[in-house]
């Protein structure tokens, strides 16, 4: 799996990566990526990398959409989270098609923000449709989505766990995102009071996806896996790129030379870049046992799918490595703001916060090798 082949995705990623690291600073001021640079990511199809052929998206191989959010995270952490995120369109697979096509015939080229987190009430008339109310905190790339998805138990049943699929005109958001890492990711909280047709909604955490193809065959956080395991691998990518760059210039008294001949700072770049490039290879690794056997049109099972979970849980803690090795390094100059080292710093410990890359994410694989029971939707 180490040998893609260079896309039409991967190559617009690359195009537009220097003006979103160009524009970082921009984009933590505002709070959230500028709106010419999401038009030019949604003209690329930046936003619909895994959204399905038959409503009007790449449909990539998972592989590929890694590679994609890696380039982008690469350029700037926060532009690629929210692009990243904004690929919640990918979730309408779980949707009848026709019902998918209805929310689509308003926003053909929908940006998505949601949370999957049931923070909201559903509750049912008995004629088929849902009063949901809510609030959602972390909702990135909220100030420029067009369609939104929230999490939501059922009439309080929390065996029946819902995405709600809401257009934007139903949604207020909260502009209240004032943080330290992912600052420029617009993930405010969002409140919905809004009337939803029950085939709006959908339970993807325990039901296949509504289309065909080696792609629907991945479980729901599997799928969610994919799209996330390049955020990790591109941010430490661009912290140890600029590690290197820095080091054969920077001195640091007593030494004489510069810190690039310092014994103990090479040992560091040396562990650091052969963790993190182990661990890409461990994702394409797991990620390609997955693809082969969606494609031989079975579903993965979970010894495959707890595989690639540890491999994107050991993506995460191997750049953790490097990005706190770059910036140990980096000495009180990389605290500027326009430094990106210290940005990879704040939005690289962000990102780990999410509960994909929690500790109860982690302890998922070692219960499934010791043969623990538990729910295996989580991956």
């Amino acid at each position: 799996m180490m040998g893609q082949a260079t896309t039409g995705a991967v190559t617009a990623a690359r195009e537009i990566a220097p003006e979103l690291s160009a524009r970082a600073v921009e984009a933590e001021e505002l709070k959230t990526l500028p709106r010419d640079l999401v038009e030019r990511a949604r003209a690329a199809g930046l936003f619909r990398l895994a959204t399905p052929r038959a409503l009007g998206g790449l449909e990539l191989p998972p592989a590929e959409v890694v590679e994609v959010v890696e380039e982008l995270c690469r350029a700037d952490g926060s532009a690629g989270w929210t692009i990243m995120i904004g690929n919640g369109s990918a979730f309408l697979a779980w949707l009848d098609p026709a019902a998918a096509a209805d929310l689509l015939a308003a926003a053909p080229d929908p940006i998505a923000s949601g949370v999957f987190a049931p923070m909201g009430r559903l509750t049912g008339d008995g004629e088929g449709k849902f009063s949901l109310t809510g609030r959602w905190a972390f909702c990135s790339g909220s100030p420029h989505a067009d369609l939104f998805f929230g999490g939501a138990f059922a009439d309080g049943d929390p065996r029946d766990w819902r995405l709600a699929f809401v257009p934007a005109a139903g949604v207020r958001v909260l502009d209240n995102w004032d943080v330290t890492g992912l600052r420029g990711t617009g993930s405010h909280d969002v409140e919905i009071e809004a009337v939803v047709r029950a085939e709006h909604t959908t339970s993807p955490f325990t039901n296949p996806a509504r289309h065909d193809g080696p792609q629907w065959r991945f479980p729901f956080f599997t799928l969610v896996g994919t799209m996330m395991a390049g955020v990790p691998l591109g941010i430490a990518r661009r912290a140890l790129d600029e590690f290197t760059a820095f080091a054969p210039a920077k001195f640091r008294p007593p030494g004489p030379g510069p810190i690039a001949e310092d014994g103990d700072v090479q040992i560091a770049l040396t562990r650091a870049e052969g963790q993190l490039r182990s661990a890409r290879a461990f994702v394409f690794d797991a990620l390609g046992e997955l693809w082969e056997t969606a494609c031989a049109g079975d579903v993965p099972d979970t010894a495959r799918r707890g595989q690639f979970l540890l491999a994107t849980q050991q993506a995460m803690r191997a750049a953790l490595s490097a990005v706190n090795t770059a910036f140990g390094f980096a000495g009180a100059g990389a605290l500027h703001a326009d430094q990106p080292i210290q940005r990879c710093f704040r939005d690289l410990h962000a990102a780990s916060q999410h509960i994909y890359f929690s500790t109860a994410a982690s302890k998922r694989y070692a219960k499934l090798r010791f043969g623990i029971d538990q729910p295996t939707f989580w991956f």
